[in-house]
């Protein structure tokens, strides 16, 4: 059976009558009987009756003209949803996340994303969450990723992904010896008690992972030194590398930094401590498209791998 068969059949049963089928499908009578004969075979019986020179459908007709319309509405259906795809082949995207998350992400999705969209114009807003919240109460742009937002009433969250927030420690840290090899866990998992007298790089303290940080001391019940405190995570990780602290960090912030020797990362607290990544747009509105693409090749980027 194929589409075209489905085509014939409803118009039989349509007009009753094969000439005038013919006729609507700009085909011969001869080749429009050859085509009920081979559907008929195929069904295993009479698909329609002849009562006074008109085609009535049987009871196996019936059923399978049921199927026919199903189908070729599914099928009506992803014709609609390619055209409007590929009406979207040429235009523009406006997305914001914050500058770090763009520099992991962006070598990884804006080739493919062209791939799928070479018309497409890109911009990407690396900005503050809080400017990434204007943005998008503005209508400047279509959607966000944002890590840990507040929830704002005029905004929809949708979780992108969770990663891991490690705690890094300078190559050479003689501390990364105590860390263990754990069933389920990415990374070599370590006691931050041992860290009690350890010089810190943090965030700030409303900056998430700096939030965490200190979340976390207080739950050690550790009050370790803090001799830096930045906004940049490439400052930070750089002068960890450099021994001069350790500091906590998303596991993806360090796989994309290429070092050549490259910091210790280790796993804490019982279960891991996580970021949850979330895509947010305005309520009410439908992410077009290329939106949806841009969010599932972001979704593919964040996938956790195996540490080395």
């Amino acid at each position: 059976m194929d589409l075209q068969d489905m085509r014939f059949a409803l118009s039989i049963a349509r007009h009753q009558n094969l000439t005038r089928a013919a006729q609507e499908l700009y085909v011969s009578q001869p080749t429009l009987s050859k085509c009920l004969r081979r559907l008929e075979e195929e069904a295993g019986g009479k698909l329609f009756s002849r009562i006074d020179n008109r085609y009535c459908p049987t009871a196996l007709g019936e059923q399978y003209l049921e199927y026919a319309r199903a189908v070729l509405a599914l099928e009506g259906q992803w014709r609609r949803k390619a055209n409007a795809i590929n009406a979207c082949r040429e235009g523009e995207l406006n997305v914001a996340l914050p500058l770090m998350r763009s520099f992991c992400m962006a070598p990884q999705i804006v080739p493919a994303f062209r791939e799928m969209y070479p018309g497409f114009m890109l911009n990407l807003y690396e900005e503050s969450t809080g400017i990434q919240e204007k943005l998008l109460l503005d209508a400047k742009i279509e959607f966000a990723i944002f890590s840990e937002p507040h929830p704002h009433p005029k905004l929809e969250y949708e979780p992108l992904a969770q990663e891991e927030v490690v705690l890094v420690l300078p190559p050479d840290h003689p501390l990364k010896e105590r860390a263990q090899v754990r069933g389920g866990r990415r990374w070599p998992w370590i006691d931050l008690a041992l860290f009690a007298c350890e010089p810190f790089l943090l965030h700030f303290p409303e900056q998430s992972t700096g939030g965490a940080a200190l979340e976390l001391f207080q739950r050690y019940r550790i009050d370790p030194p803090v001799v830096l405190r930045t906004r940049s995570v490439e400052n930070m990780l750089l002068l960890c590398q450099k021994g001069l602290g350790v500091c906590f960090s998303p596991e993806n912030y360090v796989r994309a930094m290429g070092f050549d020797r490259p910091p210790a990362c280790c796993s804490i607290g019982a279960e891991g401590v996580f970021a949850t990544l979330q895509i947010a747009y305005r309520r009410g509105v439908t992410l077009s498209g290329p939106a949806r693409d841009f969010i599932a090749l972001a979704r593919a980027c964040c996938l956790p791998t195996q540490s080395e």
